[in-house]
């Protein structure tokens, strides 16, 4: 005979479990954001800036249809961001050896030392909250952060994580 109560209580407790970790989520990327937000209001960019410096940061010579592909943004919000880019001296675009349609991006010297403070910020919480977990939930918390990615980029890091592991 199941026990209607404790049924009920189960379900209370994972429904509060689900509303702790979408509150978490949203406290952890507030304090996650918030050093490379104001080194970026200081110099007239917002959040979409940082991800483009950050991917193209990642992936030198990386085309404008990758980082669209990447970003998931719109051609026309991309285009507003690259162009302050660029004017603000962070990116440089050049055309593709083998296709010259292709524009390809690189960060400048300017935009690598920005990638660099907006990254070290975010780097050294996230180091310091590995070290205060362990090994054993950063594993863990690797394996949630993946299991809410979409099938596509879920595929990025398993391949990622495959290959720092050989």
């Amino acid at each position: 005979m199941t026990d209607i109560k404790s049924e009920v209580d189960g379900l209370c407790r994972e429904e509060e479990d689900l509303r702790q970790g979408i509150e978490l989520l949203y406290f952890a990327y507030r304090e996650f954001t918030a050093e490379p937000d104001a080194i970026l209001a200081q110099l007239g960019l917002g959040r979409a800036h940082h991800r483009a410096i950050y991917f193209i940061g990642r992936r030198a010579g990386i085309t404008v249809s990758e980082l669209l592909a990447t970003l998931r943004i719109t051609k026309q919000s991309l285009s507003r961001v690259l162009k302050q880019l660029l004017q603000g001296g962070f990116v440089i675009q050049a055309a593709g050896a083998s296709d010259r349609r292709q524009r390809l991006l690189r960060l400048t010297d300017k935009g690598i030392e920005l990638e660099r403070r907006l990254t070290e910020a975010q780097r050294n919480r996230i180091a310091k909250a590995y070290r205060e977990a362990g090994d054993e939930a950063v594993t863990g918390f690797r394996q949630v952060l993946t299991g809410l990615l979409d099938a596509a980029d879920r595929r990025r890091f398993v391949g990622a994580t495959k290959r720092s592991q050989a």
